[in-house]
């Protein structure tokens, strides 16, 4: 479970909604539906820049612009303000998240055609569009949001303003919802540096060269091994403040692994981490998938101490993140399952462990009602099923301690086994040297109390979410945020933010 930094440290203002929505939607029904199914176990990964910007909204620290025009009463919605609403409103997948709803696929419509829209329509939308992010469980289970459900159209503004402040009480049940569960066993909850960054490009922005020996990398070499240590120290202190205990796995952002960075996780206490199968492979110097060794925790024992480390089955996991929304709920639990016995009853090792290991918010909204009918399918046949057990990584690690010792962990991520989704072509290069100047910039100046807010800044803008859209997309939103949190940096340690940004 995460998001990016969205929002602005100079004004205290945020843009993108994002966080909000997907809190409404993606993290607290994923608890609730093991509610029923208590031989379910999961493990979580919350990044604590997520956690810290739900507490925002919680807090009331912040309003994103699209929550500012929701609850703008629609008699006074400017020119501006109707066509800011009239093209981001209808942000979801229409399929399963507008048409679903008559009174909301009705507006989408007739925003297709390009008339006019009534100071009605307008505050219905208003509402449709916040309503339609609810997760299907809190529409149904909310009195407030089914009787809007329910009424459909013709809203008031009051009716408005319930819908707009039930957010808000989902939003402030996400963590104690998850130390409640983490306490009674049947989650684990897990951390990932604090900010989300691509540790080993942090520590040196050659390493990515080891992963692809044709990487064009940037002109100036990135390299804060010690950026890269504090952002797993700032995580791990975060996550004991939450949760009153120290977190024993850890998930690298973007899996993004290598030799490195172990030193760094071993001295934080660290226990587990994981990573994409194509860096074992790679590490073992084999071309060819072999379950022997795939359906196994490892031990990577240094100097410095040891930290255990588990690979996840890619083709399970892609196949909930990409594939199954275009079947049925049955025939797609059918086929997940068909393959877990056929792991069953081809690997010869003693008590294998699958790891399924995937995106926590982005794949359901193109499953029919937010992957809840596929889900508690496959819950419910997973809890019968005679031949495997759900555990979380930890439970398992303590019942089947890693036998073998990775002598060598090759460096790369979940995305093709390197780092070219974040760095090598030229608009990330240059990104990755603005961060790079940036940060010599930031260094020159002593880290006194007065700093606080520059350091964090800095930190923000080393997250992997800025170089993944840089350049690769006509969407420039995420490039405007990464030359916003640039450009406040500058800002901080009063110096004028140069021309390239």
């Amino acid at each position: 479970m995460h998001q990016p930094y969205y929002k602005n440290l100079l004004t205290g203002e945020i843009d993108a909604p994002w966080v909000r929505l997907h809190g409404i939607k993606d993290y607290l029904d994923m608890l609730f539906m093991l509610k029923d199914y208590p031989q379910i176990h999961l493990t979580f990964n919350l990044t604590p820049c997520l956690i810290e910007q739900i507490e925002d909204y919680v807090n009331n620290r912040v309003q994103d612009k699209y929550l500012r025009l929701s609850y703008r009463p629609a008699e006074e919605l400017t020119g501006e303000d109707k066509q800011f609403i009239l093209n981001n409103f209808f942000h979801l997948f229409p399929q399963y998240g507008i048409a679903v709803h008559p009174r909301y696929y009705q507006l989408y419509l007739k925003r297709k055609s390009d008339k006019e829209f009534t100071v009605q329509e307008l505050r219905d939308l208003q509402v449709w569009f916040n309503l339609a992010w609810f997760d299907p469980y809190f529409r149904k289970n909310i009195k407030e949001l089914k009787y809007l459900v329910d009424k459909g159209r013709f809203f008031t503004e009051e009716e408005k303003h319930a819908c707009l402040d039930k957010q808000f009480e989902v939003l402030s049940n996400i963590i104690p919802s998850y130390k409640e569960f983490q306490s009674k066993g049947q989650i684990e909850v897990i951390t990932s540096p604090y900010y989300h960054p691509i540790l080993p490009l942090l520590y040196n922005s050659k390493i990515a060269r080891e992963a692809n020996p044709k990487m064009l990398l940037p002109e100036v070499n990135f390299i804060f091994p010690q950026d890269a240590q504090r952002q797993i120290q700032a995580a791990v202190g975060f996550y004991q403040q939450k949760f009153t205990c120290t977190p024993k796995g850890m998930w690298p952002s973007e899996e993004a692994v290598s030799e490195h960075l172990l030193n760094l996780v071993i001295q934080q206490g660290i226990n587990w981490i994981i990573t994409d199968e194509a860096m074992l492979f790679k590490s073992l110097r084999k071309k060819k998938r072999i379950a022997a060794y795939l359906y196994k925790p490892y031990r990577l024992r240094r100097e410095e101490g040891e930290v255990n480390i588990v690979f996840r089955d890619r083709n399970l996991s892609d196949l909930i993140s990409f594939v199954y929304h275009r079947l049925s709920p049955l025939e797609a639990v059918g086929d997940f399952l068909d393959h877990l016995e056929n792991i069953h009853q081809h690997c010869k090792l003693e008590n294998p462990l699958a790891v399924v290991a995937l995106d926590g918010e982005n794949a359901w909204e193109y499953y029919r009602n937010d992957g809840w009918n596929f889900l508690t399918l496959l819950y419910q046949q997973l809890s019968t099923c005679e031949f495997l057990r759900t555990v979380t990584v930890s439970e398992y690690l303590e019942m089947f301690p890693p036998k073998d010792n990775l002598g060598y962990l090759k460096p790369g991520s979940w995305v093709g086994g390197d780092f070219n989704k974040w760095i090598g072509s030229k608009p990330k290069n240059k990104a990755w040297e603005c961060l790079a100047k940036a940060r010599e910039e930031l260094g020159q100046i002593t880290n006194g109390e007065k700093l606080n807010l520059p350091w964090k800044q800095i930190y923000i803008a080393e997250g992997s979410d800025w170089f993944w859209w840089y350049g690769d997309t006509d969407d420039k939103t995420f490039d405007e945020l990464f030359r916003m949190h640039l450009s406040n940096l500058y800002r901080f340690i009063k110096k004028q933010p140069p021309e390239s940004l």
